[in-house]
């Protein structure tokens, strides 16, 4: 049975402006058949919806490209270990996918549009599956780590260190998914804030989000030597080994994390190459990282840190929002470009950077948001 990307796709469509019913229907379908999967899922479905849309948008228009699909999948897999889904899951699952996209995409579904559905989520789960298993006999399914440190930055902003009690390999930008004890079966992403080290210790950097459960009891509630659940490293937004063109990093908020991670790489690896970091936030004691960034520039004199302050007119230094004053400066267009933050200012960022000519395949972000 052959792929069709092109019946996915244009079926997908019908369903994308209802995404909300459609996954309400999927997970009532799912439990309804197979009552035994609920315990794996947290109380409440709200972010879960919102993540499986999110993934089944990037699984379905990623079909044309098979070799970052795979990666994506693979990932995918070996992070589905933490929830202890195994093989025979895929198979109800499956099922429950299939009557979603019959039932919401009824007026134009045929025995064509099936088969290729049938086909895609055969080849993805059984990417999934074999990822998982080659992974389950070399890494654990979740890494305890103890929290060794934590700063409050600002009242809803801390800086916690971490060291898992055994190695967590990962390329600088990613992210992995984190369980506090307050909250079992809740999973919230949050990227890794440095490059790795031989202590085996990471850093993370979270925002208080409202509602955010894992967020705020990692600000307010955790202590050091308290212990967290960490998932497999995700995310392919990793540095450009092998590129000799200068750099150009675009930070908002908390979205500092992953870009930190990839400059100190960068520092690390002897490459000089100039590394221009425009850091925004809406006020300067949301800068809360600014001290450090400062002690990095002046021990890396090709690293040049740009505060940006968006919402304190009061401010002396640099103003605007990071899109707009991204454009104020020289083209970027021989620069490789890292972007991270709010979903709404990477995607306009983006967008002026391409007007501006730099080829969107110099331009690196990750699909998939961390919570900040």
């Amino acid at each position: 049975m052959s792929l069709n990307p092109r019946l996915v796709k244009e079926s997908f469509s019908v369903i994308e402006p209802v995404a909300d019913k459609a996954t309400a229907y999927f997970y009532g379908r799912l439990f309804a058949e197979s009552p035994h999967l609920r315990g794996m899922f947290p109380p409440a479905m709200d972010v879960q919806r919102d993540r499986l849309f999110s993934a089944l948008t990037r699984i379905v228009w990623s079909l044309d490209s098979p070799g970052s699909l795979a990666a994506y999948l693979g990932q995918l897999g070996r992070d589905h270990r933490k929830y202890g889904v195994i093989a025979e899951h895929y198979t109800a699952v499956g099922n429950a996918l299939l009557a979603t996209i019959r039932r919401f995409a009824a007026e134009i579904w045929n025995h064509e549009i099936e088969a290729a559905w049938v086909a895609a989520y055969t080849a993805a789960a059984s990417l999934m599956i074999e990822s998982a298993e080659s992974d389950s006999g070399v890494s654990p399914a979740w890494w305890p780590a103890e929290v060794i440190d934590h700063e409050l930055r600002h009242r809803d902003i801390a800086v916690l260190t971490l060291r898992p009690v055994e190695r967590l390999p990962y390329t600088p930008g990613q992210y992995v998914n984190v369980q506090t004890a307050r909250w079992p079966r809740v999973w919230r992403t949050f990227s890794i804030a440095n490059a790795p080290r031989a202590d085996n210790t990471l850093r993370l950097h979270v925002r208080s989000v409202p509602g955010g459960w894992v967020s705020t009891t990692l600000i307010r509630h955790t202590r050091i030597g308290d212990t967290l659940l960490l998932g497999p490293p995700m995310g392919t937004m990793a540095p450009c080994e092998s590129s000799l063109r200068d750099v150009l990093c675009v930070a908002g908020g908390t979205g500092l994390a992953p870009l930190k991670a990839i400059i100190e790489h960068i520092i690390a690896s002897g490459r000089r190459p100039n590394i221009h970091l425009l850091y925004g936030a809406r006020t300067v004691e949301e800068l809360y990282d600014l001290p450090d960034l400062i002690r990095m520039e002046s021990s890396f004199p090709w690293l040049r840190v740009l505060p940006v302050v968006s919402g304190q007119p009061g401010y002396d230094g640099m103003r605007g929002h990071l899109p707009e004053v991204v454009q104020r400066f020289h083209s970027w267009a021989e620069h490789d470009v890292y972007v991270c933050g709010p979903p709404g200012m990477v995607n306009e960022t983006v967008r002026r950077l391409q007007i501006d000519g730099v080829p969107l395949s110099r331009i690196h972000r990750d699909i998939v948001q961390a919570e900040r």
